[in-house]
């Protein structure tokens, strides 16, 4: 039987390849595909369980609890000699689910972690990526597998996810499998089912008006025939319609040779974005920087690091293309590090001159960094490499003018439809084993802020139910702050999402992490992840490992009004509060008419007492209530932030 036969007779789902983790201490499903009618039996060390295949081929079984251990081999037989499936590396520990948007997303590659600092011991840490897709309907299974964290490997983890299970494997001292479901720039009604969407007035309507949609004669109309490839569709229905590069005239003017005279371009620090620096354009832009390669680097092969670039890039040495990356509407590649070889043919000693044509055709553009990830030295690492970041030159080759996101229609191709990312994303992971799911998403739906609370709860609600395993642990990140700082900002849309988020914590097991102390107030994607993961897998240890922590900064329980004060009570003091750097900041307090002046707050003990001259009758509180507080200092002794909040429900 040919080898294309033999593997067609048994198929697992691609959740079960080499590397997997597996959940420990709870019974755990395994399924695939063979003939039908036939006797499955599945074995991991001295646990087996058996089923037997349904008229259409699935089958699926149940190996009993486990407790963690490994490495293990996992076997699937069947009757059939040629229906069988040995795995190798397989682990028992703990699974979580990481899903949200784009700082879910975010690379380790991204952050400042050396990945040459990973321990033996983090080996125990694998991912598995859920490919991203939008096609219609329930899919069945991911193309995908599971990789072990290594040097080579761990960029491209999820940064999040990689420091909570970090965390988690250094301090249980067992494997942790992070299966990363996430996608840039989504908003929280795609990952919910339609089953749940349906129950919920507002999302009910949105559904029926998209679904009447796509199964119109005008929807389809827009293919020819049909498109078999959500891409494919994705590239039709945006009709190409963002610029394209008009053609690169700054190589044919010489911009990429050591000659040229840039002596007239503008200086720019790198790394950073064009906007940033006053650029308010999409376009071309070209970057220049001079470097002194040293007498004994001559003739030697040189790594060349450029940190993520926005969105594609074309670079050169000394006037030589040496690497690209990204084609058109390949948005991707925006956050991906880029790693060049310079040819030891092109290496002499003194002056060379590095070039970068960066192209970006929506949001911002640029050399986005880290830091740390600009460098050029020899590929084998025989001496220090020289530093990049700092001034480079910039010139623009071709400006668009303010780029703003075409609008795809619903549907194929379009990672906003209702419950598109469910079906495609989340729907193939069930019932897979898991011990919980860590959450970041909410920046998409600021413009929904008053809504998204009772949507978060319905999407914990939702994918409980859909895995059958009953009220598993799920944890939220909260917004961290972001946009100009303010003392107070009583329209704040993202504070109104933060509120949303810690609603959450009203549902059975849940918990979330605060982050209103680690953003940026000029970029959405905090570059800070390690504190972000620490603080999950804080909440985690604590309350689903029962690890004697805090699990969180001081979260607001309830308040008193004594004549011309009021005082705030907490959760999760710990060892008391703290107010670092000084008096409290970003206390609000205001009386019946509802207007907000700046407080006077003190600590006493596990409370804080609020108050301002000019309100004798207090009536309500707020803290850190902006997009991006300023100063906000509550603290536990823990050094973990208290979550921002209000009394009042105006």
């Amino acid at each position: 039987m040919s080898a294309k036969k033999k593997k067609d007779a048994l198929r697992l789902a691609h959740l079960f390849t080499d590397h997997a983790v597996l959940q420990r201490d709870r019974s755990v499903p395994v399924w695939g595909w063979t003939k039908p009618g036939l006797r499955v039996r599945v074995t991991l060390g001295s646990y087996t369980a058996e089923t037997r295949s349904g008229d259409d081929g699935r089958f699926l079984t149940r190996l009993p609890p486990m407790p963690a251990g490994g490495p293990y081999e996992l076997d699937v037989n069947t009757p059939d000699p040629d229906a069988h499936v040995r795995l190798t590396d397989v682990m028992v520990g703990e699974v979580w689910v990481c899903s949200g948007q784009s700082n879910m997303e975010w690379p380790v590659s991204q952050t400042d972690f050396d990945v040459q600092t990973l321990r033996a011991a983090d080996r125990d840490i694998r991912s598995l990526r859920v490919p991203q897709r939008t096609l219609l309907g329930h899919q069945s299974d991911v193309d995908a597998a599971w990789q072990v964290a290594s040097p080579e490997t761990v960029a491209g983890f999820t940064a999040v996810g990689f420091f909570f299970g970090r965390r988690l494997a250094r301090e249980l001292g067992v494997a942790v499998g992070l299966i990363n479901a996430s996608w840039g720039g989504t908003r929280i009604e795609t990952w919910i089912s339609r089953e749940e969407l349906v129950l919920h007035g507002r999302t009910r309507d949105e559904v029926a008006r998209y679904e009447a949609s796509v199964a119109g004669a005008e929807y389809w109309g827009r293919f020819d025939p049909f498109e078999p490839d959500s891409q494919q569709a994705r590239d039709r229905q945006l009709g190409l319609n963002y610029p394209r590069d008009p053609g690169n005239t700054g190589a044919a003017n010489g911009w990429a040779d050591a000659a040229h005279d840039d002596r007239a371009w503008e200086s720019m620090i790198q790394p950073g974005s064009w906007l940033l620096a006053g650029h308010a354009t999409n376009g071309v832009f070209w970057f220049r920087r001079d470097v002194t390669i040293p007498a004994e680097w001559a003739g030697k092969d040189l790594a060349l690091g450029l940190g993520a670039i926005d969105k594609q890039d074309i670079t050169y040495f000394n006037g030589e293309q040496v690497g690209s990356t990204g084609q058109y509407l390949e948005d991707q590649h925006w956050c991906v590090p880029r790693s060049y070889t310079v040819p030891g043919r092109l290496v002499k000693d003194g002056r060379a001159v590095i070039a970068v044509r960066v192209y970006s055709f929506i949001y911002d553009g640029g050399m986005i960094g880290p830091q740390q990830k600009m460098t050029l030295g020899p590929a084998d690492m025989s001496a220090e490499p020289i530093p990049l970041a700092g001034v480079w030159r910039m010139k623009s080759e071709h400006e668009f003018g303010l780029v703003k996101p075409q609008t795809l229609p619903e549907g194929l191709g379009n990672p906003q439809s209702p419950y598109m990312l469910n079906d495609n994303m989340i729907h193939p992971l069930i019932p897979y084993a898991i011990q919980g799911a860590i959450w970041y998403q909410g920046e998409s739906n600021d413009d929904i802020s008053r809504e998204y609370g009772w949507m978060l709860r319905a999407l914990i609600r939702d994918w409980r139910r859909a895995w059958g395993q009953g009220d598993f642990t799920f944890l939220t990140v909260q917004l961290a702050n972001f946009h100009q700082p303010m003392a107070y900002q009583a329209n704040s849309t993202w504070a109104t999402v933060r509120e949303g988020q810690m609603s959450s914590l009203q549902e059975a097991n849940t918990g979330v992490a605060v982050a209103i102390d680690i953003g940026e107030p000029h970029d959405i994607h905090p570059r800070n992840k390690q504190d972000v993961g620490s603080r999950l897998a804080q909440w985690a240890l604590s309350r689903t490992y029962g690890k004697p922590l805090v699990p969180s900064g001081p979260l607001y329980r309830d308040h008193i009004i004594a004549g011309d004060r009021i005082r705030l009570r907490f959760d999760h003091t710990g060892g008391g509060l703290v107010a670092r750097g000084g008096e409290l900041k970003t206390f609000v307090i205001a009386g019946a008419d509802g207007k907000f002046i700046p407080a006077v707050a003190e600590i006493e003990g596990s409370s804080v007492w609020v108050r301002a001259p000019d309100v004798p009758e207090p009536v309500a509180v707020r803290y850190a209530w902006a997009d991006n507080p300023d100063g906000c200092n509550l603290y536990n002794q823990e050094g973990l932030p208290a979550s921002p909040f209000r009394t009042d429900a105006w």
